[in-house]
């Protein structure tokens, strides 16, 4: 019975050291008056200043990274779900649930500058910075693209049902797009403006977020029934790895530089897996963070993990940043 003891507490000892190596929290910012629950995040790099989606609160706060706090709220929005800061023309795309309204924004005065109307459902954005294209999912089923220096929609591709989360390759043509109510990842091609191949994700479900480590063709994809990150290889669609993580997955990033894939997760943790080669994964460990804290942002240049915490009971809403090491 002792030597067992002793075994358990020198396991836990071992993991509590593996995840004070892995993040070190460096900074809280608290979000006063921030209720309900938080969405995506983007950076403005040159000016530190995060801007966060506060859903539920029906704002956008914009945070100071060198103060440690809050410096203005984007209010009147709808459910405010998917944001991009282009820093090259200083505007802030936000895309909103309610309407389906993406409005934009100048980044220095905050004022509208331009909006788009999608009808419903507004979600993820993502800029290509090779074509200053912006790509917004909406709806039951579409990818809409803008010209982002003039705001213009340009065009448009159909898909099965609502997308989640989406990844554009950098050194190809395809974006792949998580399809969960269709129960697949759809794959697009570009050029063609229309859907190439789907992809099953081996009897795991939910599949809301993802991650694409392109060098090594492999695509991360974060499923909630059962909580299992699959591993697909971006060359055949063939799942090459599933890994249990926790609950309630809804950010997950990939960092090249440490082979490491970080799964946000609203069960309360931080689940780090370890990419041993392309086909082999380990979960390294799990840091805590808060109920329902299950979205963020990584930032490789910075190697700096933001993550969003909502206010529930005692807990306040605040956004945590870890050092990675």
């Amino acid at each position: 019975m002792r030597s067992a003891v002793l075994v358990t507490a020198c396991g836990s000892i071992i993991a509590a050291h593996a995840e004070q190596k892995t993040f070190k929290l460096k900074q809280t910012i608290p979000l006063p008056g921030v209720e309900g629950r938080i969405d995506h995040l983007a950076l403005d790099a040159a000016n530190d200043r995060l801007f966060v989606c506060a859903l539920g609160n029906n704002t956008v706060e914009v945070l100071d990274l060198r103060k440690g706090e809050r410096i203005h709220s984007i209010t009147g929005l709808g459910a405010p779900q998917g944001i991009a800061y282009i820093p090259e023309l200083n505007r802030i795309f936000v895309a909103n649930d309610k309407g389906g309204i993406c409005k934009i924004y100048d980044g220095k005065s905050f004022q509208v500058v331009g909006e788009l109307d999608f009808k419903d459902d507004a979600d993820n954005v993502r800029y290509d910075h090779a074509t200053k294209q912006i790509y917004v999912g909406f709806g039951s089923g579409g990818i809409a693209i803008v010209n982002a220096p003039d705001g213009k929609q340009i065009g448009s591709i159909k898909l099965s049902a609502h997308p989640e989360a989406f990844e554009l390759e950098k050194n190809g043509r395809r974006i792949f797009v998580n399809v969960p109510n269709s129960r697949y990842v759809a794959v697009i091609d570009r050029g063609r403006g229309e859907v190439i191949a789907k992809w099953q994700t081996d009897l795991a479900f939910g599949n809301f977020p993802m991650a694409l480590d392109e060098s090594n063709h492999r695509l991360f994809v974060g499923c909630r029934l059962p909580p299992k990150l699959v591993v697909l290889n971006t060359e055949s669609g063939d799942a090459v790895a599933k890994i249990d993580i926790s609950g309630d997955p809804d950010d997950v990033f990939y960092d090249a530089k440490r082979r490491r894939v970080y799964a946000i997760c609203g069960a309360g943790k931080i689940d780090v897996v370890e990419q041993i080669d392309p086909k082999t994964y380990k979960t390294s460990t799990k840091i805590d963070t808060a109920e329902g804290a299950r979205t963020g942002l990584f930032v490789p240049e910075r190697d700096t993990l933001f993550v969003a915490v909502p206010h529930r009971e005692s807990q306040q809403a605040e956004i945590r940043c870890y050092a990675v090491e």
